[in-house]
C-alpha cells in the first residue's frame, strides 16, 4: 500500500493511514488555530485522535467477526471519512455478512454504553459540552460521537454497514444475492438523492459530500455484485485470451514497440521455455524508451515481479488478484506453462455482454454458454489439447 503508512498491527491485521488522512489533520489544526488558538487546536486534534481510535475498534469488530467465519482481513485503512477493513472475500452466507456488518456499529454502541454508565457512576453529566474547551465534557461528547457513528453506519445505504445488513436480510429471504444487492443499492441511491436535495436547499456542503459518497458507493457495490453473479462458477480458462503476443528475454525494445503498434495488446508477457519470467506493460515500455536505447533487451526493463494465475482458478478470484496486484493483465498458466492472458477488458466484455443479454431476456443462453466452456465475447475456442498442439501464430 504505497499511498498509506503502516502504524500498527493488531491480531495480525495491519493498520494503515492513507495519505489523505493527513489533510484532515492539517485542516483541523489550521482551522482551530485560526478560530480559537492553541488550546482549541489541541482539543480539535484530541477529538480527531480519539474518534479515529474508535473507528479502528469499529473496523476490528468487522475483521475479528469475519475471522470467526474463516474470512481473513487483508488490512484496515483510515481515511478522512472513516475506516475500511478489506476482507479477503465476501461472505457466502447472508447470515455471515449480517453479523460481520453489524459487528462494527455494535462496538461503538458498547463504547457509548460504557461511557454512559461510567459517567453516571461518577456523577458527571452526559449532556454534550463545548467541544473545544478542556473539561469533563470531553467524555460525554465522545459518548455522543459514538452514538452518531452507530446511527450513521446503520443507514440502509452502501457503503455503510446498514446497506450490508439490508442486503443480508434481503438475500436471506430472496435467495438471490444479485437482486438483493440491486434493491439495497437503489435504496442507497434514493437516500443519497434525498440527502443531496436537503444539502442543496440548505447550502450544506458536508451533506452534499455525504450524498455523493453514498450514491457512488451504492453504484459501485451494485456493479461489484453484478460482476460476482456473472463470474460465479466461471473459470479463468473460459474467459482468457488464447491469442496473444509474447516477447522473449532477448527481444529488444524495438521489437516490443512493433508488437505494441501492430496489435491491440498493451501488456506483453516475457516468456522463456514456455514459462513467464516477466511482464512488460505499455507504461513500463514508454518509460524505458525515455531512458534506454531501442536496442535494449526487454529483460532489462520488464518487471520480474510477475503475478500469474492458474487456468482452473475461478474468474471472480482472479479478478480480485488483478485488483490486488495493480496490474491490468495476468498471464494464465497451466503446469507452469503460459496458455493465455486475462485482462480487465476480458472481464469488462463479459459484464457488458451479460448486461445486454439480460436486457434482451437471454441470460439463460449466456449461462449455458459459460457452462459449456465458451466465452460469449469470443468465437468458440478449440479444446485445450488442440491449443497445446497448435499454439497461435503470435506464440510461435
Amino acid at each position: 500500500m504505497q499511498s498509506s503508512l503502516k502504524i500498527s498491527t493488531v491480531a495480525g491485521i495491519g493498520i494503515y493511514i492513507h495519505w489523505t488522512f493527513w489533510l484532515l489533520v492539517a485542516g483541523v489544526l489550521g482551522f482551530f488555530l485560526w478560530e480559537g488558538g492553541t488550546v482549541a487546536a489541541f482539543m480539535g486534534l484530541a477529538y480527531v485522535a480519539v474518534i479515529f481510535f474508535c473507528v479502528v475498534l469499529h473496523e476490528l469488530g468487522h475483521a475479528l467477526t469475519a475471522r470467526s467465519f474463516d474470512v481473513p482481513t487483508r488490512d484496515i485503512t483510515l481515511y478522512p471519512i472513516g475506516g475500511m477493513a478489506r476482507l479477503e472475500r465476501i461472505p457466502e452466507e447472508p447470515a455471515e455478512e449480517f453479523w460481520i456488518a453489524i459487528a462494527g456499529p455494535a462496538v461503538n454502541l458498547v463504547i457509548a454504553v460504557f461511557l454512559a454508565v461510567s459517567l453516571s457512576i461518577l456523577g458527571i453529566s452526559i449532556m454534550p459540552a463545548e467541544p473545544l474547551v478542556p473539561s469533563t465534557g470531553f467524555f460525554a461528547n465522545l459518548m455522543w460521537l459514538n452514538i452518531a457513528l452507530v446511527v450513521f453506519n446503520m443507514l440502509p445505504a452502501f457503503p455503510m454497514d446498514g446497506g450490508r445488513v439490508l442486503r443480508a436480510l434481503l438475500a436471506a429471504n430472496m435467495n438471490d444475492y444479485a437482486r438483493a444487492t440491486q434493491i439495497a443499492s437503489n435504496v442507497g441511491k434514493g437516500m443519497a438523492i434525498f440527502f443531496g436535495l436537503i444539502g442543496i436547499f440548505t447550502f450544506d456542503i458536508i451533506l452534499l459530500f455525504i450524498a455523493m459518497f453514498v450514491f457512488f458507493g451504492a453504484q459501485q457495490e451494485a456493479q461489484h455484485a453484478m460482476m460476482r453473479a456473472i463470474t460465479q462458477g466461471v473459470s479463468v480458462r473460459q474467459a482468457m485470451m488464447r491469442r496473444f503476443a509474447i516477447l522473449s528475454p532477448d527481444d529488444t525494445l524495438e521489437v516490443a514497440v512493433e508488437q505494441l503498434l501492430s496489435g491491440s495488446e498493451q501488456d506483453f508477457p516475457v516468456v522463456e521455455d514456455g514459462e513467464v519470467v516477466g511482464m512488460l506493460t505499455r507504461s513500463r515500455l514508454i518509460e524505458a524508451l525515455q531512458h534506454h536505447p531501442r536496442s535494449t533487451p526487454v529483460s532489462e526493463v520488464a518487471s520480474s515481479r510477475c503475478v500469474t494465475v492458474e487456468d482452473s482458478v475461478m474468474l471472480h478470484d482472479a479478478f480480485q488478484k488483478i485488483q490486488e496486484s495493480d496490474c491490468s493483465t495476468l498471464p494464465v498458466v497451466r503446469k507452469g506453462q503460459i496458455i493465455g492472458l486475462l485482462t480487465l477488458e476480458n472481464v469488462g466484455e463479459l459484464m457488458m455482454i451479460s448486461s445486454a443479454l439480460k436486457r434482451a431476456g437471454n441470460r439463460e443462453d449466456m449461462e449455458a454458454m459459460l457452462r459449456r466452456g465458451e466465452h460469449p465475447a469470443l468465437p468458440k475456442p478449440p479444446s485445450l489439447s488442440q491449443s497445446e498442439r497448435e499454439p497461435s501464430p503470435d506464440q510461435q
